[in-house]
């Protein structure tokens, strides 16, 4: 039962050398280096690299090489364009394919944003350079209105996600992510009052803010969808998704919700015959009406029940 309870999976890691020589590439990024001699230098070191090992060594350079959360923050995209493509697939146990799991939603989400970013505000934007006639920046308001919504989907991710990584030690994406994400936030909001309050003289402060949205809206899916929720899904137990779940109907969901309710296979009842006249749901599982009475009538002892009315409920047909 344990290993359906609980799918944290045993993690071998980098050679020590390894994570070395990551460490110092890392580094290098953070001291300016040239980015074609970094990517260059990793790309001959490692053929590819975990995901949770690069965020591990993160966390590990803010504790012993005094790096701040902010300087990462600031270098996240630097290390996207090393990384991606060298990042390697890490086994997700089909749950982007499980309609209602937490990841599926995170996933399903994020083909929205995308899809809102790199399309409509894209092309809305494109247009307003041209030409920032009242239609078009009507259009971007639009669009910035639907992309409100996406507090929702970060907030989830916060208030859910995060406090499960970081009970098992993982701070790093939390401290990361996070300030992104507020940037993020603050932009949107900054940027629709810039465009409520339209002066020509504001187009190009308009057209940065708006291009600093979709640049970091779509780093942050990448970063989620290959190295926050990747490590998530090796760290989380089946129960504490099951808790996720659940817990986020309460915040909401960004430009769509979740297909059906999840349940995992070890919480579906069966549909057969036996299950027809329904089932019970205890505190701790859920059974038939005839696994129930099947296993009452197996008990080493006979069992009658009386009502507050001094009525027989029900009584046990043991053997004896």
């Amino acid at each position: 039962m344990s290993e359906i309870i609980n799918n944290r999976e045993t993690q071998q890691g980098l050679p020590e050398e390894k994570k070395q020589l990551l460490k110092e590439i890392i580094i290098d990024l953070h001291k300016g280096k040239p980015l074609a001699d970094v990517k260059k230098r990793f790309e001959k070191a490692f053929g590819s690299v975990n995901a949770e090992e690069i965020a591990q060594l993160e966390q590990a350079l803010m504790k012993e090489e005094g790096i701040t959360p902010e300087e990462i923050q600031e270098l996240c995209s630097v290390h996207a364009a090393v990384f991606k493509g060298s990042i390697e697939d890490i086994h997700r146990a089909d749950a982007d394919k499980q309609p209602g799991h937490p990841v599926h939603t995170f996933m399903k989400e994020n083909k929205e944003i995308d899809l809102l970013l790199n399309f409509k505000m894209q092309l809305h934007l494109e247009r307003f350079e041209k030409e920032d006639h009242r239609d078009n920046i009507l259009k971007l308001l639009a669009d910035l209105n639907l992309l409100a919504d996406v507090d929702k989907h970060y907030s989830r991710k916060e208030n859910l996600l995060f406090p499960y990584l970081e009970k098992y030690g993982i701070t790093g994406p939390s401290q990361v992510m996070w300030a992104v994400d507020d940037f993020i936030r603050k932009s949107i909001k900054e940027v629709k009052r810039l465009l409520e309050e339209y002066t020509p003289d504001k187009k190009d402060e308009v057209i940065r803010e708006l291009t600093f949205i979709i640049q970091e809206g779509t780093e942050m899916i990448y970063k989620e969808e290959n190295i926050l929720l990747p490590m998530a899904l090796r760290t989380l137990t089946e129960d504490e998704w099951l808790k996720i779940a659940a817990e986020s109907d309460e915040i909401g969901y960004c430009l769509t919700t979740p297909e059906t309710v999840w349940k995992p296979e070890r919480h579906q009842l069966k549909t057969s015959e036996e299950a027809a006249d329904g089932y019970v749901r205890l505190p701790t599982g859920i059974l038939s009406v005839v696994q129930l009475e099947h296993m009452m009538n197996h008990l080493p002892v006979d069992i009658t029940f009386i009502d507050e009315n001094d009525v027989v409920r029900y009584f046990s047909h043991g053997k004896e």
